[in-house]
């Protein structure tokens, strides 16, 4: 069953209409990909045909729960219920029961044995590597995998990595969506055949697939631009299309389906070939482009860019930037390369992305889903979400609202986490939109994976045992701080949100409580019976030592945008 299904010799025609043109879906490879040794299987479709019978034979309703996941894949019941929340994230179907249940009963719905067998199979996923890299066609979808470029590589810093390949190597859009179309492409034998099931009485020789089996592949293929807005997948198949609905669809051969898949693969590298070809002439794209920093101290839609569903904030430095859900063209957002920057997103999301970043301040609103913090330094990260996972970051600090616990994972020094610190004014709106319990924060539950990331090859020098990552500290009360969003930002919509809607914990409301009293001292100051020089050269101090307080605090970056006015 490990050997791909081999396509049909017949071809249909493709179209390079966007409507009809198929895509991976980034959200299993982007958010989906757990830094556990034990889901990584080095032929694993030996491995998941039989785990997948057993699961069915276990379970009639073809659903399983963490007990069932933690016995069969010999893991503990704590990465079992972390493989169904990771599942429950990244899933398709958002009328899924799975992704409709509420965090305490994530694991009586369990999850469909079909979507958990797809998503265990894609944990061998290599991520893309920058162009740069001697071995890229080698390794590049191949566990385990070594160089003596990975040993320079982990010396570095997480973001002397990113910045050790000019910002033409690293991968774009197109090129990731290349390299998963090519991986979706080399497995997809296999994946149908996880999906299949032979005709009774004629053996395994023939098998076909019904078109709800079909609709599972929709956790990794989708056509056209609206991501899950495009519909079921057995909508586009020539097979099911003209299925009576009031009538069981008749299974159609797995094969057919395997070349169907195939042709539409090619069809859409073909194209993704065609609209990279200009940029490696030398002709810049939009999403290459560093944004003025005049342009970025708005509230406008100069800031960023869209590419199917997402919106990008890319290249910010030493400045201020707003963003409302009225200025995003997608539920997803990425932060890429920004520095010495504020950056405020106040809008619900689905997915949220911040890369290689540094010296920045990143205010995520409600984050429905996921939000993945990769290769930064020093950045405070202040969001509301689902679930988090951090990867090969230094110094830097999140002040977390999470329904789940913050995974770590990967090379990791020096993080801090801290209780959800800010508040605006439709934020209530926003959490309850995207779907998320300000009664449960689990910020103080840091779950640390493996030091080296599987799917990375750029994180770890080669050799390196799998040790568990750094986990974070806690920000202590006395340092905590309520985080203000201020006024100038304009534009921004009524809401009735006035106070943190996370609950806080003793230790740090006692904090927040004494820094009250710093009212008190200022208003002793003001009525202080000095001279008229004595005030002036006590207000000249204050201001001294207020502005090394800016400084070597890092708010002086919300003066940025004041400046650019």
């Amino acid at each position: 069953m490990s050997e791909p299904i081999e396509p049909s010799t017949s071809s249909s025609s493709s179209t390079k209409d966007p409507a009809f043109l198929i895509h991976p879906r980034r959200e299993p490879f982007e958010h989906g990909l757990l830094s556990i040794p034990k889901l990584i299987f080095a032929d694993p479709t030996q491995t998941l045909v039989p785990l997948k019978h057993k699961l069915i034979e276990q379970s009639p309703s073809h659903r399983v729960n963490a007990a069932a996941i933690s016995e069969s894949l010999q893991i503990s019941i704590d990465l079992a219920r972390l493989v169904l929340d990771t599942l429950a994230s990244v899933l398709h179907l958002e009328s899924d029961p799975l992704v409709q249940a509420k965090p305490d009963g994530v694991d009586e719905v369990g999850a469909d044995v079909h979507d958990l067998v797809l998503f265990l199979y894609i944990q061998s996923y290599k991520k893309l590597l920058p162009r740069t890299h001697k071995d890229s066609a080698a390794v590049a979808d191949v566990w385990p995998s070594t160089s003596a470029f990975d040993g320079y590589l982990s010396a570095l810093s997480p973001l002397q990595l990113v910045r050790s390949n000019s910002r033409r190597f690293v991968p774009s859009q197109a090129d990731e969506e290349a390299h998963q179309l090519s991986y979706l492409q080399k497995h997809l034998g296999n994946l149908v055949s996880l999906l299949a099931e032979p005709v009774e009485g004629e053996g395994e020789e023939s098998l076909v697939l019904t078109m709800e089996r079909l609709e599972h592949l929709g956790f990794l293929i989708q056509f056209g631009d609206k991501g899950s807005e495009s519909g079921h997948l057995s909508q586009y198949a020539p097979f099911f299309a003209n299925s009576d609905p009031d009538m069981p669809a008749v299974p159609v051969p797995a094969a057919q389906v395997h070349e169907w898949i195939l042709n539409n693969i090619a069809s859409a590298l073909e194209n993704i070939s065609e609209r990279i070809s200009p940029k490696e002439n030398g002709l810049p794209s939009s999403s290459d482009q560093d944004v003025p920093m005049a342009d970025a101290c708005t509230s406008s839609t100069k800031g960023s860019t869209c590419v199917r569903g997402s919106s990008f904030i890319e290249g910010i430095s030493k400045s201020s930037l707003v963003r409302h859900a009225s200025d995003l063209k997608g539920p997803s957002v990425k932060v890429l390369n920004c520095h010495d920057s504020v950056i405020y997103i106040l809008a619900p999301l689905r997915y949220a992305t911040v890369y290689g970043c540094s010296d920045a301040t990143i205010v995520l609103g409600a984050v429905g889903k996921a939000v993945r913090i990769e290769h930064c330094e020093r950045v405070h990260v202040i969001t509301a979400a689902n679930r988090i996972c951090i990867a090969n970051c230094r110094e830097c600090m999140f002040f977390l609202g999470v329904n789940q616990r913050p995974l770590i994972v990967g090379d990791n020094h020096k993080l801090q986490v801290a209780p959800y610190n800010t508040f605006y004014s439709q934020l209530e709106e926003h959490l309850s939109e995207v779907g998320i319990d300000a009664t449960i924060n689990r910020w103080n539950e840091p779950l640390p994976l493996g030091a080296v990331d599987p799917h990375d090859s750029l994180s770890h020098p080669a050799g390196v045992s799998d040790a568990q990552a750094e986990s974070a500290t806690r920000v202590d009360p006395d340092q905590f701080t309520t985080f203000l969003i201020p006024n100038w930002c304009g534009g921004e919509p009524h809401g009735s949100t006035k106070v943190n809607p996370f609950p806080l914990p003793e230790a740090y409301v006692e904090s927040q409580d004494r820094n009250k009293n710093l009212g008190e001292v200022k208003q002793l100051l003001r009525e202080a019976p000095l001279e008229d020089n004595r005030k002036r050269e006590l207000s000249t101090a204050l201001h001294v030592y207020f502005k090394d307080w800016l400084y070597a605090s890092g708010n002086i970056r919300q003066l940025y945008c004041l400046q650019g006015e």
